[in-house]
């Protein structure tokens, strides 16, 4: 497929707000057109997780059966999750639900990296692997995510492309499988399930890393896994943990509160600011006392940040995924509508900073400029500039906070441009990378899909792998790096990298290059 093509339907399947409004109608009609058998899903090369074998389409008949075309990386597809997860746990005999894996990106065609992402999600229903497209193609899907839904009768009832209203969606669904079970279609049955183990370990797919400042040195760290924000010496040992480990929304004292795969973080003064990601809220921590409370975010995925500011407590956000802070003003990376926000501490009240909620790259003024899931944020030394990890488009962004919020690429070529390439600015090529750190006049980057750390040299306008890439392992049993989430730089000579596949924290010393677990 073209690169031009792919743009395309990747635009189409963006368009949120039409999908919200116009998702059951367009299923509705799709149902009275379609009426055609569902294309058979057991095929041979095609991977399975979750079960013990493939479940060939005739196997679900029955049951209503929902196709879920997704890629690891889309957050849109993340959106869609819990969604789905509403109509399974309550038709769980009526309707089966197959996440069909469609990669986009190079590393997300590993199955190790699908592993990875099946237990990170918390998937509880089948999914293939589909890296070279057969299934999507054999459907013809033409965006992410897109949702297929299968009659119990094995036609196609209709499809949903992008991210369907949750409250009209489960009422289509519900109705779907009532007209079924009123005209005697139904066989109720429970999917004999095998669900890939998930990793019992101390972090678990931790996100970022944040220094906190004081007289000692301590750092804090999104155990997104763990639902759970930890306070670290600088020896990395747990001093203490925020939130009680369960997925919720929850307000209170640090072992009653509850966050929902908190991705992102920033600490100042006495507090630790909190991007709750699954929640669509910004969350304070008292460094003192411990205690959580919100500062905005209903809980509820939002649509566009508006430039005119609003309420934070009333105002709906989409997936936060980092925090940076200036002065009295925290800064938002909100992937889910693709802009950058602002919270004014002292007023409660946030707008956009940049980003015309277009899933692009574009420069320009906040009303022109276009990100892509901008995923990392750090602000520099002057603190003139934040620079942003914007993932989709596999790019490095830059935010001139002292020149009207004027947007610029600083490395990055377009949606469908990725890849491991070094050299000049305008030819280097990074594979969604979610964080980045400021070191004096160069940027880190986690290139989370090339499993590596790149060094952007500002001056020279060059990207290469960190200190050449060349680093000895001091470990007794030493890992290669696995989507790395998160960076900070603790000095001139020592760089935290959180090796989030591998639950840990790596320390990297550039004068020795040595390199060693630091927490794990």
């Amino acid at each position: 497929m073209k690169s031009a093509n792919r743009y395309r339907l990747l635009v189409v399947c963006l368009s949120i707000v039409l999908v919200a409004l116009g998702a059951v109608l367009r299923m509705r009609s799709a149902a009275a057109a379609a009426d055609q058998p569902a294309p058979e899903i057991a095929r041979d090369g095609l991977e399975w997780f979750n079960v013990t074998k493939p479940l060939p389409i005739a196997s679900l008949r029955g049951r209503v059966v929902i196709l879920d075309f997704w890629t690891e990386g889309c957050i849109n597809c993340i959106h869609i999750i819990p969604i789905l997860r509403g109509v399974e746990e309550k038709y769980p005999e009526q309707l089966v639900v197959i996440g069909v894996h469609s990669p986009k990106f190079a590393e997300e065609k590993s199955a190790a990296s699908l592993k990875d992402a099946i237990a990170r999600y918390e998937l509880r229903h089948p999914v293939i692997h589909d890296p070279k497209m057969t299934l999507w193609n054999a459907y013809d899907v033409q965006a992410w995510p897109t949702l297929v839904v299968v009659g119990p009768d094995g036609n196609i009832v209709g499809r949903i492309a992008g991210e369907p209203d949750p409250g009209r969606f489960a009422q289509a669904i519900g109705d779907i499988v009532a007209r079924a079970g009123r005209a005697g279609e139904l066989k109720p049955a429970k999917l004999a399930l095998r669900l890939e183990e998930t990793p019992n370990s101390r972090f678990l797919f931790p996100g970022k890393l944040k220094a906190v400042p004081g007289d000692t040195k301590q750092w804090a760290l999104a155990d997104a896994g763990h639902n759970q924000i930890v306070l670290l010496d600088d020896d990395g040992k747990d001093l203490r943990r925020f939130g009680d480990g369960t997925a919720g929304f929850r307000d209170g004292a640090a072992g009653v509160a509850r966050f929902d795969h908190p991705q992102g973080l920033i600490a100042a003064d006495d507090a630790i600011f909190v991007a709750d990601t699954g929640n669509h809220a910004i969350r304070r921590i008292d460094r003192t006392s411990g205690a959580v409370t919100t500062l905005a975010g209903t809980g509820k995925r939002g649509t566009l940040l508006a430039s005119a500011p609003q309420a934070g407590a009333t105002a709906a956000l989409a997936s936060p995924w980092d925090l940076e802070k200036k002065g009295g003003k925290l800064f938002f990376a909100n992937a889910g509508t693709h802009q950058i926000g602002v919270l004014d501490l002292a007023t409660g009240k946030l707008a956009r900073l940049a980003g015309n909620g277009d899933e692009a790259l574009q420069s320009g003024l906040p009303a022109e400029a276009a990100f892509a899931q901008p995923s990392g944020l750090s602000l520099s030394g002057d603190g003139a500039t934040l620079y942003v990890a914007d993932a989709e488009s596999s790019a490095i962004r830059a935010i001139r906070l002292d020149a009207g919020d004027r947007t610029w690429t600083v490395v990055g070529a377009g949606l469908f441009d990725f890849g491991r390439v070094d050299g000049k600015f305008d030819i280097a090529r990074l594979q969604h990378p979610l964080a980045v750190a400021v070191a004096g006049e160069r940027l880190l980057v986690a290139d989370t899909y090339n499993n590596r750390v790149r060094t952007l040299d500002l001056k020279q306008k060059t990207v290469s792998e960190f200190d050449g890439g060349k680093y000895t392992c001091t470990d007794p049993v030493c890992y290669p790096l696995r989507e790395p989430a998160g960076i900070a730089v603790a000095s001139p000579d020592r760089v935290l990298l959180v090796d989030t596949g591998n639950h840990r924290i790596e320390e990297f010393r550039p004068s020795s290059r040595t390199s060693r677990t630091w927490a794990r």
